[in-house]
C-alpha cells in the first residue's frame, strides 16, 4: 500500500505538535550520503580487497540492509527523494541539475532540515548540494540549513568532462568561496567542518547532512591515502570515506553523544557503468567507478545496480547490534523516520512516500516499506512488492524477477507468471497516474 494512504496530520495539529516542548532532548541526526557507491562497494557488503573498518563497525553494531533502496538512480533525483521523503517525481525535480540551470528542486516544497527547525535543531549540509543555487532561493541555507559548506553540483561538471565555462566553486553558506583546483582534499575538508559542527552543537540537538563528493568522477584522494588500498585507485578513494566516517563517529564517542545520535550511511545511486565518452578524459578511468558483479545495471538504469545500495542505521541503545535486514527501506523513508525519533509529526498538506522504521529498526517489526517504484526521469519503469519486480521499458518486453531467489535479474519470469505481471503492472500504472508521470507508449 501506498504511504499516501494513511493518515496525516493537519497544519494546525503539526504547528501544536512542532511547537509544544519536548519531554527531554530530542536526539541528534547525522546522514552520510555517498555519491556513486555501489551495493557491493564496502567491506561488509562482500567486497573481497576493501577495507572499511569504520562502516563495518557501524553496521556490526546496528542495523544493515540487503535490499535498501536510493530514491533515483541519478544524482539531483535521489537528494530530491531524501530531503523531502516525497517520490521525486511528486517533487518536482525528476531529473538533474547543471551548473547553467535556472532554478531547481521546487520552492514549495517542505525539506527535512526545515521541519526539524521546529524542534530547535541546529542544522548543517556539507558536500554537494545538486538542488539548484541560482537563484540564491534555492541554496540549502534558504532551504532550513543554518549553514552551508561545498559543492553546488557534482564535481564532473568541468571541462573536459562537461562543456561549461563556469568554473567550479566551494560555497560557503551563500557566498562562493573559493575555486576548486585539487579535488583530492574534499574529503578531508568536508570531514573538519564535521567535526567542527558537531562540537559546536554539543548542547544543542543537531541534524548534519553530509552528501559527499566521491566517489562520482572524477576519483580523488588525499596524498596521506593514495596507494594504500588493494582495490586500487578507487578503493583509496572509498577507504577516505570510510577514514571520514570514522573521525565523525569519534568525535560523537569523545563527546558522549553517541548513545543519542542517529547515524545513517547510504548512496545516492549505484556506480556509473557503461561511462559516455565524454568522461574518459582527464585521467578517469573505466575501473574508476566501483564494484561490478551481484547486481544487474548501474546508475541511470531501472535494474537493482541503479537503485540497490548500501543502507546502514546505527544509533546504541536504540537499535540492537549485529541486525542485517533483508526487508525494504529506501533513502525516502528517512524523513518520516528522523521527524518520528523528533518527535516531529508529518505535514499534512501533501502526501509523502516514505515510511517510519522506528518500529522496524528499534522493535523488530517488519518494515512498513511493502513496494517500491524505479523511475527513469519522469517514466515509472518497475515496481517492486515482496520479492517480486516488474520491470517495462520502452521498446522491452516486460520483465518478471524473483528478487529473493535471483538477485542478479539474470531470469525473467514473466511468460510463466502472468497472474504477478498483470497485478503489478495494474499497480504501477495507477501510481504512474497518481504522480502524474509520464507512460510509457
Amino acid at each position: 500500500m501506498s504511504s499516501c494512504n494513511r493518515r496525516h496530520f493537519t497544519r494546525r495539529e503539526f504547528l501544536a505538535a512542532a511547537l509544544a516542548p519536548p519531554a527531554s532532548r530530542p536526539p541528534n541526526f547525522v546522514v552520510l550520503f555517498a555519491d556513486d557507491m555501489g551495493y557491493g562497494d564496502l567491506a561488509c557488503y562482500g567486497h573481497p580487497t576493501l577495507r572499511t573498518p569504520h562502516l563495518d563497525r557501524l553496521a556490526a553494531e546496528g542495523m544493515r540492509f540487503t535490499s535498501f533502496y536510493a530514491a533515483a538512480s541519478v544524482c539531483s533525483p535521489s537528494r530530491a527523494g531524501l530531503l523531502t521523503g516525497r517520490h521525486p517525481i511528486r517533487a518536482g525535480q525528476p531529473g538533474n541539475t547543471g551548473p547553467d540551470t535556472v532554478g531547481g528542486l521546487p520552492l514549495s516544497e517542505l525539506l527535512l532540515p526545515q521541519l526539524l527547525k521546529a524542534r530547535g535543531y541546529q542544522t548543517m549540509a556539507i558536500g554537494k548540494w545538486h538542488l539548484g543555487f541560482q537563484p540564491a532561493a534555492h541554496l540549502p541555507t534558504k532551504r532550513g540549513f543554518d549553514r552551508w559548506f561545498g559543492l553546488p553540483y557534482s564535481n564532473d561538471m568541468i571541462p573536459p568532462w562537461v562543456k561549461t565555462d563556469r568554473p567550479l566553486h566551494l560555497y560557503r553558506n551563500e557566498d562562493v568561496a573559493e575555486p576548486v583546483t585539487d579535488q583530492a582534499n574534499l574529503t578531508p575538508r568536508y570531514t573538519d567542518e564535521a567535526v567542527r559542527f558537531i562540537r559546536n552543537c554539543e548542547t544543542k540537538p543537531f541534524f548534519l547532512y553530509l552528501p559527499y563528493a566521491m566517489p562520482h568522477l572524477p576519483v580523488s584522494a588525499p596524498p596521506g591515502m593514495r596507494g594504500r588500498s588493494r582495490a586500487g585507485h578507487y578503493g583509496d578513494v572509498i577507504e577516505t570515506l570510510d577514514w571520514s566516517v570514522g573521525e565523525i563517529t569519534r568525535t560523537l564517542q569523545e563527546l558522549k553523544l553517541d548513545r543519542n545520535t542517529l547515524v545513517i550511511f547510504a548512496s545516492d545511486n549505484g556506480p556509473w557503468h557503461d561511462l559516455p565518452p565524454r568522461m574518459l578524459a582527464g585521467g578517469v578511468e573505466a575501473w574508476h567507478t566501483g564494484s561490478k558483479g551481484l547486481l544487474r545495471g548501474a546508475k541511470g538504469t531501472t535494474y537493482e545496480g541503479g537503485f540497490r545500495v548500501p543502507g546502514i542505521f546505527h544509533w546504541p541503545g536504540v537499535i540492537r547490534p549485529g541486525q542485517v535486514s533483508m526487508d525494504m527501506a529506501s533513502t525516502l523513508d528517512i524523513l518520516p523516520t528522523l521527524l518520528a525519533a523528533a518527535g516531529v509529526a508529518l505535514p499534512g498538506d501533501r502526501p509523502y512516500d516514505g515510511h517510519n522504521l522506528l518500529p522496524h529498526l528499534r522493535d523488530g517489526k517488519p518494515s512498513p516499506r511493502q513496494e517500491f517504484f524505479y523511475a527513469q526521469g519522469r517514466t515509472l519503469e518497475g515496481i517492486r512488492q515482496g520479492p517480486w519486480k516488474y520491470r517495462q521499458a520502452k521498446g522491452a518486453a516486460p520483465e518478471l524477477y524473483h528478487l529473493d531467489r535471483d538477485p542478479a535479474e539474470q531470469y525473467n519470469l514473466a511468460a510463466a507468471e502472468p497472474a504477478v505481471v498483470n497485478r503489478l503492472a495494474a499497480r504501477l500504472q495507477h501510481f504512474t497516474q497518481e504522480i502524474h508521470a509520464e507512460r510509457l507508449p
